[in-house]
């Protein structure tokens, strides 16, 4: 079993779900992975759930933003998913503001919001 996050394409779209707390050198994999993913797909979209985690330090945080900011570069808008209320009380503890990263409360509700933001796109 392979400890690299997994990346499933779905259409246009990329799924990323995180299903364990990330050391540092797995969220660097995940961003190397994540960009790699991006330009073999050519993905319009991508979706990080984060619903398992429990835990999340400024080092996940900012990975979180690198990560939208990386995937709008290169063509993809970014949605993060699941997001528990302690993780965005911990985050917003940390000073981190998340900005220019649009969240939604499911998957669900995640999917609609990238289907409206592509379709504004183009």
């Amino acid at each position: 079993m392979t400890d690299r996050v997994p990346i499933l394409k779905i259409g246009e779209i990329l799924l990323v779900s995180i299903q364990f707390d990330l050391e540092d050198q797995k969220v660097l994999d995940l961003q190397d992975d994540l960009s790699n993913r991006i330009v073999e797909t050519g993905a319009k979209g991508v979706i990080i759930d984060i619903s398992s985690l429990e835990i999340v330090d400024s080092f996940v945080g900012r990975m979180l933003t690198v990560n939208a900011s990386l995937s709008r570069v290169l063509g993809a808008e970014t949605i993060v998913v699941g997001m528990r209320p302690a993780v965005a009380i911990t985050l917003v503890e940390l000073g981190l503001s998340l900005n220019d990263v649009r969240t939604a409360l499911n998957l669900e509700r995640g999917l609609k919001l990238l289907r409206r933001l592509n379709a504004g796109r183009a």
